[in-house]
This record gives C-alpha cells, sequence and structure tokens, in this order.
C-alpha cells in the first residue's frame, strides 16, 4: 500500500492532501447514511475505494501542483460524482439502508472545494514545479531578468548575444550563443524563451532570435521598454508586469485555453464512464488472446517538448518495440515515422483493434491528466521528434491530442510532410468550433477504418 501511497501522491504535500480528503469523504459518507455503524462503517469504506481508483487513474495527486485552482475543483467535482453514481447503483441493488448521495454531494463538495481554494492553493504556490525558462543575453539585462524570474519559481538557461561576454556566476547554466537558439529549443523543452537584447545594441541577432521562436513555436518575450524603469509606472501594468511582452505563436487564448480544458475533462469523463462496461470487455480479451500486459505504456512528446507516458490498449506481441529496428528497412512511411500496412508484430485482436481504434482509447485518461486534450496533432515518439526539421517542431506548440485534421484524412495513407502541414494548418485556424467539428468527423472516419493499419 506504501508503494501505490507513493505513486499516486509522491510529494508530502500530494499525502496531505490526500489524507484530508478522504477524511472528509469518508465522515460525509457516514452522515449521509441511516443505519448501524457497521452499514455507515461499509459504504464510507465503498466511497474510498471509488475515489482512491478515479484519482488515481487521474493522476489527482501526483500532478495537483500543475493545475491551476479551477481545474483542480473541476477534477474534484468529477470524483464526487464518481463516488456518487457507485453509490447510488449499490445501494439500489443491495438491501438494506443506503446513502443518500445528494446530502452526501452537499457535504463533502463544498468542503473539498473550500479545501481546495485554501489549503491547497498555498501549498500549490509553495511546491509547483519551476518554469523552464532560457534567457538570450548574459549582459545587465539578461541577468537583472534572471535574478526577477528566479524569485517567481523559474528555472533559467542562458545563452549570449555575439561579442557579449559570460559572467562567472552563470557559466553553470550557459549553454551557448544566440545562434545556437534553434539547436537548444530542438533538444530541450523550453516554456518560454525571454529575448535580452534590444535592436540598436543586437542589430540582426534578435531579428534572427525571434523569427526561430515562431518557426519553432514557442513562446517568447520581449523588453516592453528601452531603459530601466525606477519610479514610474506604466498605465497598463498587467501587460507588462515584469517589464516585457509576451507573444504566442498559435491563435488560443487564456480564456479559450480554459474552455479547451473544461471540454476535454467533461468530455473525457463521460466517455470513460460510458464507454466503462466495453473497456473491460477490450481488457479481458487483450489479455486472454495474446501473453503480455493490457495496456502499452509508450514515451510521447508533448507541449514544447515535455515528455510523457501515452496509454494504449497492447495491439503488438509483448517484444514489439525489441523487434522495430529488424523492421526499419521495411518502413512504407517516408519521414521519420515508422508505419507498415501489414505489421507482423500486431496481433490478430490488435489488427482489429487498430482498424476501428480502439487500441487507442486509454488515451483518454491522458486526457484526464492534463497530458493531451481531445483535438490536437498526435504526439509523437522522441526519436521522431529528433529527426524533426524547424518549422516541423511547430506542431508541439499545443498540447498534443486525440483526433486531428490527419484522423479524418485518410491516417496512413496521408504523406509525412503533408500530414505536418495539416498540424500547422489546424494550429494557425484554431477554433473551438473547428475542434467539434473534428471530433464529429472522427466518428465516421473511425468507425469506416480508412488509413488504418
Amino acid at each position: 500500500m506504501s508503494i501505490s501511497i507513493h505513486r499516486f501522491a509522491p510529494t508530502p504535500a500530494a499525502k496531505f492532501g490526500l489524507a484530508l480528503d478522504l477524511a472528509v469523504l469518508a465522515a460525509s459518507t457516514a452522515a449521509a447514511t441511516h443505519g448501524p455503524l457497521v452499514l455507515r462503517g461499509f459504504w464510507a469504506l465503498s466511497a474510498l475505494i471509488v475515489f482512491w481508483t478515479t484519482s488515481s487513474v487521474a493522476h489527482y495527486y501526483a500532478h495537483a501542483a500543475e493545475r491551476a485552482a479551477w481545474e483542480d475543483v473541476v477534477l474534484t467535482l468529477v470524483n464526487l460524482l464518481s463516488v456518487a453514481t457507485v453509490l447510488g447503483v449499490g445501494g439500489h441493488l443491495l438491501p438494506g439502508p443506503q446513502p443518500d448521495v445528494l446530502t452526501l454531494l452537499a457535504l463533502a463538495l463544498p468542503a473539498q472545494v473550500l479545501l481546495r481554494l485554501t489549503v491547497f492553493a498555498y501549498l500549490r504556490a509553495r511546491t509547483s514545479p519551476p518554469r523552464q525558462l532560457l534567457i538570450v543575453g548574459t549582459g545587465a539585462l539578461g541577468r537583472i531578468t534572471g535574478e526577477d524570474l528566479a524569485t517567481r519559481r523559474a528555472q533559467c538557461s542562458y545563452l549570449s548575444w555575439p561579442g557579449e561576454k559570460v559572467p562567472e556566476p552563470l557559466r553553470g547554466r550557459y549553454v551557448g550563443e544566440s545562434i545556437d537558439l534553434s539547436r537548444v529549443l530542438q533538444k530541450e523543452a523550453v516554456d518560454e524563451v525571454y529575448l535580452c537584447g534590444l535592436p540598436h545594441l543586437q542589430n540582426g541577432a534578435l531579428q534572427a532570435a525571434v523569427g526561430t521562436c515562431e518557426t519553432i513555436g514557442v513562446p517568447f518575450a520581449l523588453p516592453a521598454y528601452t531603459v530601466r524603469l525606477g519610479r514610474a509606472q506604466p498605465v497598463a501594468n498587467k501587460a507588462v508586469a515584469d517589464g516585457f511582452l509576451h507573444y504566442v505563436t498559435d491563435r488560443v487564448q487564456p480564456d479559450q485555453r480554459v474552455l479547451k480544458r473544461l471540454v476535454d475533462i467533461a468530455g473525457a469523463a463521460a466517455a470513460l464512464w460510458v464507454l466503462f462496461p466495453f473497456l473491460l470487455v477490450v481488457s479481458a480479451l487483450v489479455k486472454l488472446t495474446s501473453p503480455g500486459t493490457i495496456f502499452f505504456r509508450q514515451l510521447r512528446v508533448g507541449l514544447h517538448g515535455k515528455k510523457f507516458h501515452m496509454l494504449k490498449f497492447r495491439s503488438m506481441v509483448a517484444d514489439a518495440e525489441a523487434l522495430k529496428a529488424k523492421l526499419a528497412a521495411q518502413n512504407e512511411q517516408a519521414g521519420p515515422v515508422f508505419k507498415m500496412k501489414r505489421d507482423p508484430r500486431v496481433t490478430p485482436l490488435g489488427r482489429i483493434l487498430r482498424k476501428y481504434s480502439i487500441d487507442e482509447l486509454p488515451q483518454l485518461v491522458n486526457v484526464l491528466r492534463g497530458d493531451m486534450t481531445l483535438v490536437g496533432p498526435r504526439p509523437p515518439v522522441p526519436q521522431e521528434v529528433a529527426q524533426y526539421e524547424p518549422w516541423q517542431h511547430r506542431r508541439l506548440s499545443v498540447p498534443p491530442g486525440l483526433t486531428c485534421l490527419w484522423q479524418i484524412s485518410g491516417r496512413n495513407e496521408v504523406a509525412f510532410e503533408d500530414w505536418m502541414y495539416l498540424d500547422l494548418q489546424y494550429i494557425d485556424n484554431w477554433s473551438m468550433g473547428q475542434d467539434i467539428n473534428l471530433l464529429l468527423k472522427t466518428v465516421p472516419a473511425v468507425v469506416s477504418g480508412r488509413g488504418s493499419s
């Protein structure tokens, strides 16, 4: 049990949060149940098991420090609705007094939400992982900017402009000159680039750096002023709170990101709940028809190069990854992607799962965790990304998704370079309406099995 607790609540703050939530839920369930103490204990234990299961699947506590407060509240609602649904169904199937699920929700939901907005908000601010930032400029502006960002939980690396000296305190975090910006961004996961230079000093190097950030799709910031300010304050201080103007290369604005994430959580949770019996059947068939695990966990590359483990139903033999190198010469897809129509590693059941994209359904869990989104470019493996051309890295400027234009355009029938252009077209023309349209078109595309292998 200790291993499980550490896996799903790895930090002391996460363990503390887990203990508080379980205590609130147990007390609320017992209070919502009429009957002897043993019966109250039974339903409270049942509620804790369901809550533990759903929160474990969503990595509720493992990723808690990385989420915004509103997202935490929504996931709390999803977890408690799962508990209420299971207890409500179980109460009608089993004899004896049952919990009043409305009373349970009325007691547990406000308490857990209040905890999220107070105690957990404080813990999140102190334990959130640092942002990975790259500062171009080792002069006075770059050093002062790095010192300021370090106070805001940021981890900074540095590049120098041509002819710029590198102070001794920065040498441990120095990764090259500005001409190396493209190489660094293609190799490292960077949340944002601070271009600490001025046009009259850095000339074309600053413009070249901006062009590199735009090509690869990494957010960047430029100095808002050509002089350092003391007492003076800008009228619209919120826009330049850190003295920089911030730029992104995709169309999704902060309020739209919130809406997109809300749709992701609601859609993934509803789909997992509705499909749960079907997923159990598929899991049993995978286990019974070939030796190996039920799920295949593969390292993929997500937003701005951050890696995560993507889930799939196993559709290949257990040693498929080891056999891949022997089949490299038979690759039928141009570019760095490996595709074969008659891949000998695929099991008989796996061919059916892959034809109708059933093997991809566990990725709804990745969506719930925040690793992926319902609609977005498909997540590549690190070996593919290592072979990307600079312009192809811009497909990593948005979260990866379950489906996108490639999925409804023939999948493996689409050439690799056309696939990349489709992803960039999606990024450049994003709208919530387009996402909904793509989700609706995905269903007939998957049912037809077109372009699968």
